[in-house]
Formats: structure tokens, C-alpha cells, sequence
């Protein structure tokens, strides 16, 4: 297929092509350990998915985080960057065979050896059908590919929006192909500030992910102008870098991978509320750990404000809660937001100190601490 982006895009894009497709082979090929950050212990039931898996298709794995939402029986799943397909023949086995994931990528390469295996994926599964598609497209032009507009129930991406020169066309195609209610669910690195060109302009560190690495305040603003709500951060990791020479390079940077959700909602049509778990969603029956600010106990009543509950209401999770509008909206009783910087350097500077004892609390804690 043509690349119609710019030239400076086609040039960005033949140097990640012929990374990923020609420079890496399997994973011991990186450079560093930006795509391959710890994501923490995995839930029983994703972790048999994952062992499904054909061999082949998870040493072709490049990622900086497993991007595995909630809630997906039945759903239509979009991998934006899907590479070998890892991601997608696990999302297969959580979406049963009444769902389905599609699969879009760049490089030829990794899409051979992920449509190599669909054969062997449906009989492991049990499944009379493929429910799994690849495409060879840019995520930049996702209908240029035949992917129709209001399609899909949720699109994931792993380590790869940071390779596209164009962000915001990402989040433009991704809110365009989203239904109504959808959401965009996607690991990604992020910066700590805007990066010099010698950074930007470096094929390996471009390669790696750090080159084309947003500074996480820029995210947050190009989500809104395309009509996303505010993004909500879920978890964060600090990302090391053990190569001399990137190092050198890199300088003062520092980088984070961290995984954000985007809800495709409409604004301002709910007020806040009091709502309680039902506790009916696959991997998450005691609890739903929704994002760094929120995890939801089955049956237990929790405040929430009115963006939450926009959320709540018109997306998928619409059937996993009861809501309960509050009685005296104003006042100091009145329902307030959460403090949210959405920053994901201070998420993983807490989970890192919680996970090593250093601290009684954190985002993802039990206890009532906030993103602030």
C-alpha cells in the first residue's frame, strides 16, 4: 500500500519498517529495556492466554507494557502496531469466538509471521472460525486501510503510538474508527519534556521508542482537541536505560512507560453520583482497578464525580455498575473531583516506592491516595 503521508512521515516510517522488520529479529535484539518494561504480576486467566501462544509469534514481540483492558467478551478490538500478532491471539481467547480483533501494522514482516499462525491460534482455541484479521496499513490512516468508521468497541496499542511522527493524526483516526461509548486503551513511553532534534532525529532511539516519546503533557492536551475526554492514567513505570551510548544521548531525559484509557463519551450529560461495582466482569470479581485514581470493591457504594460518571454511563461498563444520582448536588456535600495531574512520572516514582516497602500508599493502593 502508498504511504499518502508527508515525506518526512514516509521517511520516519521506512526507518521503523526496516527496524522492526530487518534490524530486530527477536527480543534479545533491542538495545535497551524500554520495550520490554516490567508490567507487574499478570491475572491467571491472561497469563494461560498468553501461554497459548505460538512460540514464534511471541519472540517477534517488541512491547513497554501489556495492554489488556477490562470487559471485552464480545467485543470488536482494534491493536493499532500489532506486530506478530502476541497481543491480538491473547485479546482472541478474551473476546470468545462471538468477537473479534483486528490487527494493523506497517511492517510486512511481522505481519507474515503473525498471519502464519492464524491457523494453528483457531484449532488451540477451540474455535470453528478465525476471529482474528491483520492488515498492512498506518496508524496514521486507519480508513485509508479499510477500517470503517464507529467499528470498533475498544482499540489497544503497545509501545507504538510513540513511533508515528504524527500523533495526533493517531488519536484523530483511532477517535473516528471508535463507536460511540469506545474506548482507546494503549501503553506508550513518555517524556519528562520536549526532546532536542538530535534525540528525534537518531534512527536507533527512534527505533527504541525514545525518540519519538511525547512529553505527557502534550498527550493530554491533544486527546481533548480531537474529542476524547480527559485521559485517566492507570499505571506507570520508570524505564531504565542500561546502554552507555543511549544513555549519553538522552542526556537529562527521562522516561516513563505508562498506560492511559481514553473513553469516546459525550460531555457534560451526567451529574454526580454515588455507584456500586457489580462485580461481573471477567478477572475483576472482587474488585475493578479502573485507573490510578479508582478501583471499584463489588457492592461497595463509591462517589463518583460527573466525568466518571459520563464514563460509567455510556461506555461498556455501563453494565457492570449501578449508578445513583446524588440527592443535593451543591453545597458542601456536593460530590467533588478527584485531584487528577494525570502525571505519569509521579504514578511510577510511588508505585516504585510502594512496591519496595518505602511507602504505605500509593495511586494504585487500597488506601485513599490520589494522583495530585
Amino acid at each position: 500500500m502508498a504511504d499518502k503521508t508527508s515525506s518526512g512521515d514516509s521517511t520516519v516510517h521506512l526507518g521503523v519498517k526496516d527496524y522492526y522488520g530487518k534490524t530486530l529479529q527477536k527480543t534479545s535484539d533491542l538495545k535497551s529495556n524500554a520495550c520490554v518494561a516490567e508490567v507487574g504480576p499478570l491475572p491467571k486467566f491472561i497469563l494461560q492466554a498468553l501461554k497459548k501462544v505460538h512460540p514464534d509469534v511471541t519472540d517477534r514481540y517488541y512491547g513497554c507494557g501489556l495492554t489488556v483492558p477490562e470487559c471485552l467478551e464480545g467485543c470488536r478490538i482494534l491493536d493499532l502496531g500489532c506486530g506478530s500478532g502476541r497481543d491480538c491471539y491473547m485479546l482472541s481467547q478474551l473476546v470468545g469466538e462471538a468477537g473479534h480483533v483486528t490487527g494493523i501494522d506497517m511492517t510486512e514482516d511481522q505481519l507474515e509471521v503473525a498471519r502464519k499462525h492464524v491457523d494453528f491460534h483457531m484449532k488451540e482455541f477451540g474455535y470453528q472460525k478465525p476471529n482474528v484479521t491483520f492488515v498492512q496499513g498506518f496508524i496514521e490512516t486507519l480508513t485509508e486501510a479499510s477500517l470503517e468508521n464507529n467499528s470498533f468497541d475498544i482499540i489497544i496499542s503497545n509501545c507504538v503510538v510513540n513511533l508515528s511522527p504524527d500523533k495526533k493524526k493517531v488519536l484523530t483516526e483511532a477517535h473516528s474508527v471508535l463507536k460511540d461509548g469506545g474506548e482507546f486503551f494503549f501503553s506508550d513511553m513518555y517524556c519528562n519534556g520536549r526532546q532536542t532534534d538530535e534525540i528525534k532525529n537518531n534512527k536507533v532511539l527512534w527505533g527504541e521508542g525514545f525518540g519519538g516519546a511525547l512529553w505527557y503533557k502534550d498527550l493530554l492536551q491533544l486527546a481533548e482537541e480531537v474529542g476524547f475526554r480527559p485521559p485517566r492514567l492507570v499505571k506507570a513505570n520508570v524505564i531504565t536505560v542500561d546502554n552507555k551510548d543511549i544513555q549519553a544521548i538522552l542526556g537529562d531525559f527521562k522516561f516513563v512507560s505508562a498506560t492511559y484509557r481514553l473513553f469516546k463519551v459525550p460531555k457534560g450529560t451526567s451529574k454526580p453520583c454515588k455507584v456500586i461495582y457489580k462485580g461481573n466482569i471477567t478477572g475483576a470479581e472482587d474488585a475493578l482497578h479502573f485507573d490510578c485514581q479508582y478501583t471499584f470493591k463489588t457492592d461497595k457504594v463509591e462517589k463518583v464525580d460527573g466525568e466518571l460518571a459520563d464514563i460509567l454511563t455510556h461506555s461498556r461498563f455501563a453494565q457492570a455498575f449501578t449508578l445513583q444520582p446524588q440527592e443535593g448536588s451543591c453545597g458542601p456535600c456536593a460530590i467533588k473531583p478527584k485531584a487528577v495531574s494525570g502525571d505519569p512520572f509521579e504514578l511510577a516514582v510511588q508505585l516504585q516506592k510502594q512496591s519496595t516497602g518505602s511507602a504505605t500508599g500509593g495511586c494504585c493502593s487500597t488506601q485513599s491516595v490520589t494522583c495530585q
